[in-house]
């Protein structure tokens, strides 16, 4: 297995980049954050970016909790990619990475000013300041079961100048410990995505109340509905659940894992 590094400051575009250099470089996985990605999807590991504090993150990105290390040596170890990017703020970073995650010594380690321009890292550095915002290196499918309930969205690209060569996804989060606030959206937003959902629904009188249970894996809905006299109510029920989900999925960015649409009774014409 070949090792190589990606050094640079926080808020540069390591992550950003990290795809497009792996794509040029033949590199099939990366360890960034946290976690382990091999052939862009997380298999193995826990984002720092989940963390409640900075000084979390920067553990969790170190790897020094022994069973969140362990579970993403054994992935890499029963994965086997030929050749594996480990990004850091630091070139010690780096190697402290492969350390401890019992990885050979790092063949080249690539800073982020020999890939990138000056304005494209005070473009990035202003996102990360202005934003809050942070990238991850996988699809936003993969990175939404690990940041159901924050700030989620893709961000689609191609390696420049190899024409013919696949797209890459990398995914925009925002951290709990960032300094512009935690993302939260309280019950009555989803409580109105789901009345707003129902509108135009014909067969639905009205929606009674809405409760949600939200946790790391994401968010579960359940509707209590009035539906009209002559409705057909399984067609209704779908239809609303099918539009709830996908509504609160775009408006929130929270994981809908289900959606209950239970029947109150029938509005009398």
């Amino acid at each position: 297995m070949l090792v190589y590094g990606l050094s640079g400051k926080s808020g540069t575009g390591k992550s950003y980049n990290a795809a497009e250099l792996c794509g040029r470089m033949d590199i099939d996985a990366i360890i960034d954050d946290g976690i382990f990605i091999m052939e862009g999807e997380i298999a193995a590991g826990v984002s720092a970016k989940k963390s409640a504090t900075k000084l979390g993150a920067v553990k969790q990105a170190l790897f020094t909790d022994d069973a969140h290390c362990r579970e993403v040596r054994e992935s890499i170890k029963a994965l086997m990619p030929e050749k594996i990017l480990i990004l850091g703020t630091s070139d010690e970073m780096v190697r402290k990475i492969a350390a401890r995650l019992e990885l050979p010594e790092p063949e080249e380690i690539i800073h982020i000013e020999d890939i990138t321009t000056p304005e494209q890292r005070k473009e990035a550095s202003k996102h990360r300041t202005d934003d809050g915002t942070h990238i991850i290196p996988a699809p936003t499918f993969q990175v939404k079961k690990q940041f159901s309930g924050y700030f989620v969205d893709p961000r689609k690209g191609f390696r420049e100048n190899v024409p013919g060569t696949p797209r890459t996804e990398r995914t925009i989060v925002r951290p709990t410990y960032s300094y512009l606030g935690n993302y939260a959206i309280s019950d009555k937003v989803i409580t109105d995505i789901v009345e707003k959902a129902a509108e135009g629904i014909k067969g639905i009188a009205s929606v009674l109340w809405v409760a949600c249970n939200n946790d790391d894996s994401g968010l579960y809905i359940r509707a209590i509905v009035l539906f009209d006299y002559d409705a057909a109510v399984y067609e209704c029920a779908l239809e609303l659940q099918k539009r709830a989900a996908n509504m609160v999925a775009y408006m929130t960015a929270f994981n809908v894992l289900g959606i209950d649409v239970e029947i109150h009774g029938f509005q009398q014409p």
